[in-house]
């Protein structure tokens, strides 16, 4: 058994500080991701070196374009969410119990191990939601920096400041998706109260932690494609983030309990793209399409290509060091 971080005792219940639902677990209870259970009194980390899935990917499969483009990422995951998000992707792992199986055992030494045996330059925490594996990936992260290799959180974001200030020394990159802009399609989405923690705690990642971000936006027909939620969005980037933060528009496909809708529409997502634009975003991407160049580097300032890929193949750079190889305009990689 692993005992968890970040809880308190309440008699015989267990309060979990960890995420925005504020789990109150009674005794021999999970809290709402079902991997962290009041066992006796104290709160224990279920999932603890425990995988579900492993594999060598481009960094730019996650995605994350901006930071140490070209390199691969040691990527694993287990089981659990803390969201449950009627359009998921990963939902034989993110709905599955630690007791269903499935699972193999493997010690953060080992990860860094075979991150380093793969000719891995970095290790991402993903497919299923890495916050509440939080103690498996705090000492995995350790060791991959000990190690000289980057850490990666894949993530919904859904966060306390007290969970996200545990890892803010070990993580490199805060690969956030921002689903909606509002309550309300936060809970009828993803199940959850609000969108706000995840807002700010992507800004606190940055400002605070320095960590690199990214966004991603999966443009849903009739939840979350109309232009005042994109523009929102968009414009939070922005201000927020900063204009040279990269946010990927992708296009949604019918799945699970959405699968009565239709694919996004391309010219939907192609009008994401010029709102992003509109609201001074540099690098606005578009995903789950096949068109040539929607997921190229530009230059803001003089309109060269610097990052030129074929899906999530880097094919050619023109970068003098993090600026334009052209122009020398600074693109705020993370190198």
């Amino acid at each position: 058994m692993h005992e968890a971080l970040l809880w308190e005792a309440e008699g015989e219940r267990v309060h979990c500080l960890l995420c925005p639902h504020d789990c109150h677990i009674a005794a021999g209870k999970t809290g709402v991701c079902g991997v962290r259970e009041n066992r006796h009194g104290r709160l224990i980390a279920l999932t603890y070196g425990m995988v579900s899935s492993v594999c060598v990917d481009p960094i730019e499969k996650k995605p994350v374009f901006h930071f140490r483009p070209g390199t691969k990422a040691f990527s694993l995951g287990s089981v659990g969410c803390t969201m449950r998000c009627s359009h998921c992707q990963n939902w034989q792992i993110s709905r599955a119990a630690p007791e269903e199986g499935g699972l193999t055992p493997l010690s953060p030494v080992d990860a860094v191990r075979m991150a380093r045996q793969y000719g891995c330059e970095g290790v991402a925490f993903t497919y299923n939601e890495p916050v509440i594996w939080v103690e498996y990936v705090l000492d995995t992260a350790r060791a991959a920096k000990d190690a000289g290799l980057y850490t990666v959180m894949v993530t919904n974001g859904y966060i306390t400041q007290a969970g996200l200030d545990t890892l803010g020394e070990v993580i490199d990159v805060w690969r956030v998706d921002v689903k909606g802009f509002n309550d309300r399609t936060y809970r009828t989405l993803c199940k959850v109260r609000s969108v706000q923690p995840v807002l700010d705690m992507a800004v606190r990642a940055k400002k605070t932690w320095q960590m690199h971000v990214e966004v991603v936006t999966n443009v849903i027909p009739t939840i979350n494609d109309d232009e005042e939620t994109i523009r929102g969005i968009a414009a939070w980037i922005a201000r927020d983030l900063g204009p040279d933060t990269p946010w990927h528009i992708t296009r949604f496909f019918p799945y699970v309990e959405l699968a009565h809708l239709p694919p996004t529409p391309i010219g939907t997502l192609k009008r994401a793209v010029e709102i992003g634009a509109e609201e001074g975003l540099h690098f606005v991407f578009l995903g789950n399409v096949n068109d040539s160049g929607t997921e190229d580097t530009r230059c803001p300032a003089c309109g060269r290509t610097v990052i030129e890929r074929d899906g999530y193949l880097v094919v050619t750079t023109n970068l003098d060091g993090g600026s334009c190889g052209s122009c020398g305009q600074p693109l705020g990689l993370g190198l």
